[in-house]
């Protein structure tokens, strides 16, 4: 698979658009700074530098690799990108992390779905996707081939659809290596899941910040008093800012959840007040844990509101902007970076927990120990 298809699997499989909106892309093409979106985002207005771009000239300014995060994709594959970010996607129902050694472990499995079907658990080794080793390969590209974007360039450009199949080979700790054929269908996100790991503890999963996923987490929280809150960011992608703001809002009592640089001007992200700053949290993140979902992880840390723990997280801190072409195919491009309360990006580095997990398998364990430790929390500065 080129570098260039894994990169544009990624941004739309993994929903890597953060900031995205219309209007004038900023740094390279000029133009103002962007506002921060209300919905999924847009590409209706292009600056005439970009929208006059033809598909092979945007094609090879992806490809050049100046822009990490650039990405080019048909307008049908933005179409879908932006229905994920409204609670549906096609795929088969896990997501993965990777380990400080290299391997991907599978890190979340939907019940109702192809993978939870084939009994594939969490914490089983994920080895091969199609018979190609995934080892040491980042965890966006990984989630590329489950998703079967690797397989676009073959297919004339198009993706692979609902019906179609994937072999993992994937292995459970202390037994031989297996394979599982998948056949990928079009899956309700079920971005937040609740449970009770220990009495009085809540663990909130989140595994995107699609459209509606702040309140959900408020609605979480409002519902009953706990004497401690695990919000579980392992292997969120990222997605809409606004929703990471207001997962912030729940915990914070106002001020800052991030800012982000953009054409040289700083825009502040700030939480609403009257959010819950008493109610110990810990924080579990590990290498799949990326874009918005860092900024928020990012700023509970900087602000004494939570304590991580898990790996270092994958480190995307860029902002991007879609522009739509005259054929209708969008170009996205990075046009800022944000930075936490503390001023810190995460981008290229990640962030370190505050406690470290060496087995992924056992940070769940670590995390409810870490929290009984915790008494009410002061309010958050």
């Amino acid at each position: 698979m080129t570098t260039q298809r894994a990169r544009q699997g990624a941004t739309l499989t993994l929903l890597f658009g953060v900031l995205l909106i219309s209007g004038a892309a900023v740094g390279g093409w000029g133009g103002a700074a962007p506002p921060l979106p209300r919905r999924a985002p847009s590409a209706d207005a292009a600056p005439p530098e970009v929208s006059a771009l033809s598909p092979q000239q945007a094609e090879r300014l992806v490809a050049s690799g100046a822009d990490r995060w650039a990405a080019y994709y048909s307008a049908d594959d933005y179409a879908e990108f932006t229905q994920g970010l409204d609670g549906e996607y096609l795929g088969v129902g896990l997501s993965v992390g990777r380990t400080q050694d290299g391997a991907t472990l599978v890190s979340s499995v939907l019940a109702d779905s192809p993978a939870g079907a084939a009994k594939v658990a969490v914490g089983d080794r994920l080895l091969a996707v199609d018979g190609a080793a995934v080892d040491h390969l980042p965890v966006t590209e990984v989630v590329a081939r489950l998703r079967g974007r690797a397989t676009a360039a073959a297919a004339g450009g198009r993706s692979a659809g609902p019906g179609s199949t994937v072999v993992l080979t994937v292995q459970r700790h202390g037994s031989p290596a297996r394979e599982v054929t998948l056949r990928r269908t079009v899956l309700a996100t079920q971005d937040v899941t609740l449970d009770h790991p220990a009495p009085g503890v809540l663990r909130i999963t989140v595994r995107a910040f699609t459209s509606g996923v702040g309140e959900e987490v408020r609605a979480a929280v409002q519902a009953a008093r706990q004497r401690g809150v695990v919000l579980d960011l392992r292997g969120n992608s990222g997605g809409l800012v606004e929703e990471a703001v207001t997962a912030a809002s729940v915990f914070l009592d106002g001020g800052p959840v991030a800012s982000y640089l953009s054409h040289g001007e700083q825009r502040e992200l700030t939480a609403a007040p009257g959010g819950d700053t008493r109610t110990p949290l810990v924080v579990l993140v590990d290498g799949g844990t990326m874009s918005a979902a860092e900024l928020l992880a990012g700023a509970l840390q900087d602000r004494c509101r939570a304590v991580l723990v898990g790996t270092r997280t994958f480190g995307k801190g860029t902002v991007q902007q879609p522009s739509r072409l005259a054929d209708g195919s969008v170009l996205e491009l990075t046009v800022g970076r944000y930075f936490t309360p503390a001023g810190r990006t995460p981008d290229g580095t990640g962030l370190l927990p505050d406690v470290a997990a060496a087995d992924p398998t056992e940070a769940g364990a670590l995390a409810l120990r870490v929290l009984s430790g915790l008494g009410p929390t002061p309010a958050a500065r």
